[in-house]
């Protein structure tokens, strides 16, 4: 197999290792550590990772030569088992990597060690946790030790071969865990048998439950001198095994975990097992067996004599030969083993006295040749790096089944290809052999593989297979004409494939050519679901409705990103296809306009089939008037104008008298209109509700005289309508009186009792001298005799309450003048040290201020003065000033303008008096009179302390503006002189 380079390289790691304490007898590692042991009874251990290493030795105290048997290594490199063979027997130690002395495992006295098995998932730096050690006579012992003890915790016997008692060369356990508990599987191996152990619980109780079950192996014939069993560690996890045996490598896969049902249990956790057999690659006629063996992810490390040769694990072929840098005295004796290191992912060799170091560099790499070459296709596409090596496979698959003429499967496999070969080249090769349905086949499964970028290329090939399903279908109705009528499974099959694709291309699909070519294909059907798809509604509709589906189209209608001027373009088509579904779809479609409705509503109730349907356009109207409380003018005339056309007029006049608009405060009662209402009742001859719509425009004249031709009953209720004008009500019932009287054909006397009878239904609004001029004028007195009587009986009385109202109006009319000559004697008693409330000097006081005593009676000197009702008195202009000072503006100007014109005629009166003139003094006196009335009014109309100018007060500061200056200078302002000062005020 050809390769850039090699994939396994050899380097020496340490010539020599042993330090001069012997040769190496053998080797383990982990974790960048490699213990060593020597034919002298020493263990030496190298510490790569932190560049240290010491040597321990196990022979003190032996007598005699010692040899290490065996050394065993954890593989996080902390812990360290070992067996020392000598003259006096064999004796295993324990050491941590932390300790300088081993411990000896006094139990295993005498017994050779040959393989240990550690527990990977659970081991510590701390702890070993379970181990499982095998010995050469057969038998499985555990043990666990805690470093902080420097002692093994226990050390007991699991399990003896009874049968077939041979030696144990290799272990290794694996535990899983499990919802009750851990779960332990364990691989042993003989010379000639591999062993197999599961259970769950501790590893003491798995082996005991062997004693009444069969213990699983498998034997191979043939003898090896070291049978050896090795796990591949990945992540922590064994993936697969190698058994060296005597009949060749017997490998598989490992998947722990998973439940297993067989006969004996589930033991067989093994699956793809295989067996290598020597001969493959050994150029004799008869195998040469490994003296050892190591396993990498993917190839076996054989070492044969003084070579490594590498054979893949999948293909069974050598792929590589290693050979070694040895010593010349080393090189007879040969390599004596190889070892892993799981943890660093690096293998070893070691002979006499050398460590050599095995590196893998990606070894993984062309590994999807050697599944390709094994056809093994699903794990070749796995281990591919590129996607120039995943083309290969795809077209290695692609061309076996295009050979073997699986077309369709060939087309998938096709279509993943991006490199190796065109898109072009493809579809020719389909093209060429007349295969279109591989061809739609490779085109579609193409699309699902191209990236989102490569839009032009997508609508190409869109549009490419949309033409090649049009084409598949029209052959496949030329080849059975009943197709579209029978349940043909292939045909609606199709179909159905061909909407899903148009539903999965139809954002890449260019609307206008997909829409020819289904138009030119005749495929209406998928036409119209292409254009649903594409929220081309219109033409959706249009299909619906010429074909007579009101209901599909309403569906369509229905959807929420369908526009709303669509319901109103189709609206006249589908009321005349079905009337009811239509208003039930409108009556459930939100923010429709039904004013917009209205030419589809009028279309439809003027057709001559829909007059015993109209009730369906009545139904949406009162729904939109009642339910969606709608102030259309239009819908309401046309609901109205509905209501006109039926026979039955109880609808329209519960229309007419229903109050829709009062719902709003202060809204309209009613919202058509009310001359075009009034003009189609008359057209149609709705005397009844004209009535009403006379009525209701206040024209009760003529509501009263076209009721009186229909029905007097509702001429005379349409007259006690009016109750604020007694005038125009009393003029209506003369109406309906001259109406009754002239209708009237029964004899004069009887004429005249059903006259009479009707002044009682008026309820003394018409005297029997309002109807006696529609009476004829040769009708006799005596007839009305009783009427007339007791009219004037009537007005009698009447005469008689206005008399007794005269004279209570008299006796009242006395009352009041008595009272108001009273009111002149009244008076009240001031004590004579009784004070102003304003200015706080006595009322009575003799020789103050008469200015203001001008327009006052004046008694004797004192001031004029004003006592109220609570007893406060005041001097006059205290009152007056007070009152000024604590009212608005508006009444102060008022009250001192009174106060100028009273100085005013106060002065003019005098001056007449000096001057003589004192024929007219009244003349001068009573304006005085009158404005001091007036001022008297204004300031002394109720107690300033006691009235509302106190409470007025409230709402005024205590410290008037004209006072704000005084107030500011009382304010104690700090000083921040130094000097300042504190200066007491004499009160």
């Amino acid at each position: 197999m050809e390769r850039r380079h090699q994939v396994f390289s050899v380097d020496l790691l340490e010539r020599y290792a042993t330090k001069g304490r012997g040769a190496i007898t053998c080797m383990a590692t982990g974790n960048d550590v490699i213990v060593l042991g020597t034919s002298k009874g020493w263990v030496i251990r190298h510490d790569f990772g932190v560049g240290d290493s010491y040597d321990i030795d196990l022979s003190v105290g032996r007598p005699g030569e010692q040899s290490v048997h065996k050394v065993f290594v954890d593989p996080g490199g902390s812990h360290c088992i070992a067996t020392v063979i000598g003259s006096s027997g064999a004796d295993t130690y324990y050491t941590h990597a932390k300790w300088t002395k081993p411990r000896i495992l006094s139990k295993l006295k005498g017994l050779v060690v040959n393989a240990v098995a550690w527990n990977r998932q659970h081991i510590t730096e701390a702890s070993t946790r379970e181990i499982i050690m095998g010995t050469d006579n057969g038998q499985l012992y555990e043990m666990a030790v805690d470093v902080k003890d420097k002692m093994e915790k226990y050390v007991k016997l699991l399990f003896e071969l009874k049968e077939l008692p041979e030696a144990f060369t290799g272990l290794q356990m694996e535990t899983a865990s499990v919802h009750n508990g851990t779960r332990f599987y364990v691989m042993a191996v003989t010379p000639t048998r591999l062993y197999s152990f599961t259970g769950i619980g501790s590893l003491e109780a798995v082996f005991a439950s062997y004693v009444d079950r069969t213990v699983h192996f498998m034997e191979l014939p043939g003898e090896i001198p070291n049978s050896e069993l090795h796990f591949f560690i990945k992540q922590r996890r064994a993936v697969h095994f190698a058994w060296l045996s005597g009949a060749g490598i017997y490998h598989g896969d490992l998947k722990f975990g998973v439940q297993h049902s067989s006969p004996n249990g589930d033991e067989n956790f093994v699956e793809n097992k295989a067996l290598l057999d020597y001969s493959k690659f050994s150029e004799g006629v008869e195998g040469v067996k490994p003296s050892s063996l190591a396993v990498s992810e993917f190839h076996f490390l054989l070492l044969i004599g003084n070579k490594v040769k590498v054979v893949n694990r999948i293909s069974e072929q050598i792929v590589e030969e290693l050979y070694f840098d040895q010593t010349p005295d080393a090189v007879s004796r040969g390599i004596f083993g190889l070892c892993s290191d799981a943890s660093a992912g690096l293998f070893y060799a070691y002979d006499q006295n050398s460590i050599f170091q095995v590196s893998v560099n990606d070894e993984g790499r062309d590994m999807w040749k050697v599944y390709l070459d094994l056809k093994e296709y699903a794990a070749a596409l796995a281990n591919c790096r590129d996607a120039l090596q995943r083309d290969q496979v795809y077209l290695v698959q692609a061309e076996a089944a295009f050979a073997a003429k699986e077309f369709l499967r060939a087309a998938s496999f096709y279509a993943k290809i991006n490199y190796v070969l065109s898109f072009e080249e493809i579809s020719l090769k389909f093209i060429s052999i007349g295969e279109q349905d591989a061809l739609r086949t490779f085109l579609l499964r193409k699309l699902d593989n191209l990236s989102k970028d490569e839009k032009c290329q997508i609508t190409m090939i869109s549009t490419w297979a949309t033409e090649l399903y049009l084409d598949k279908i029209n052959r496949l109705l030329l080849e059975d004409d009943s197709a579209l009528d029978s349940n043909n499974t292939e045909y609606q099959s199709l179909i159905k494939e061909f909407r899903a694709f148009l539903s999965d291309c139809k954002d890449v699909l260019d609307e206008a050519t997909t829409m020819k070519l289904l138009e030119s294909y005749g495929r209406v059907d998928e036409l119209v679901f292409f254009a649903s798809l594409k929220e081309q509604y219109e033409i959706v509709l249009h299909h619906y409705i010429q074909q007579g589906e009101a209901k599909k189209a309403l569906q369509v209608l229905q959807k929420p990103n369908v526009s709303m001027e669509l319901q109103y373009k189709f609206a006249p088509d589908l009321i005349m296809l079905d009337a009811y579904e239509t208003v039930e779809s409108w009556m459930t479609t939100k923010s429709l306009n039904p004013r917009k409705l209205i030419p589809a509503m009028m279309r439809y109730s003027s057709e001559p089939h829909a007059k015993n349907e109209t009730h369906e356009v009545i139904k949406y109207l009162e729904y939109c008037v009642h339910r969606l409380q709608n102030e259309d003018p239009g819908v309401h005339n046309l609901l109205l104008s509905l209501y006109a056309k039926k026979e039955d007029e109880s609808a329209l006049l519960r229309f007419l008298e229903c109050k829709v608009g009062k719902g709003q405060p202060g809204g309209p009662e009613f919202f058509y209109d009310p001359k075009y209402a009034l003009r189609l009742c008359l057209k149609e001859k709705r005397m009844r509700a004209c009535v009403h719509i006379y009525s209701m425009m206040s024209m009760h004249e003529e509501a009263v005289a076209l009721a009186l031709q229909v029905d007097p009953e509702l001429a005379m209720a349409e007259a006690d309508k009016v109750e604020d004008d007694e005038d125009l009500r009393k003029k209506l019932w003369l109406m309906i009186a001259k109406h009754v009287i002239e209708q009237e054909k029964g004899t004069k006397r009887e004429n005249i009792r059903k006259a009479i009878a009707f002044l009682k239904e008026t309820d003394g609004l018409l005297k029997i001298e309002d109807i006696l001029p529609f009476f004829p004028d040769f009708a006799l007195i005596d007839d009305f005799k009783e009427a007339i009587c007791s009219s004037l009986e009537d007005y009698n009385e009447q005469i008689e309450k206005l008399k007794q109202e005269m004279n209570d109006a008299t006796r009242g009319a006395d009352n009041i003048r008595n009272d108001i000559s009273a009111l002149a004697q009244r008076y009240t008693v001031i004590d004579w040290d009784e004070q102003c409330g304003v200015c706080r000097r006595k009322i009575l006081n003799v020789g103050g201020d008469y200015r203001m005593t001008r327009g006052y009676m004046v008694v004797g000197p004192m001031a004029p003065f004003y006592v109220f009702p609570c007893g406060h008195a005041f001097h006059a202009q205290c009152l007056i000033a007070h009152v000024t000072r604590c009212t608005n503006q508006a009444q102060a100007e008022y009250i001192l303008d009174l106060q100028k014109q009273l100085t005013l005629l106060c002065a003019e009166s005098k001056n007449v008096s000096n001057g003589g003139l004192s024929e007219e003094p009244l003349v001068s006196v009573t304006p005085m009179h009158k404005i001091r009335s007036q001022l008297d009014d204004a300031v002394a109309s109720d107690c300033p302390f006691c009235g509302d100018l106190m409470i007025q007060e409230i709402s005024l500061p205590f410290i008037p503006p004209e006072e704000a200056e005084e107030s500011e200078s009382w304010e104690i302002k700090p000083h921040n002189h130094p000097s300042q000062r504190s200066l007491s005020l004499a009160v």
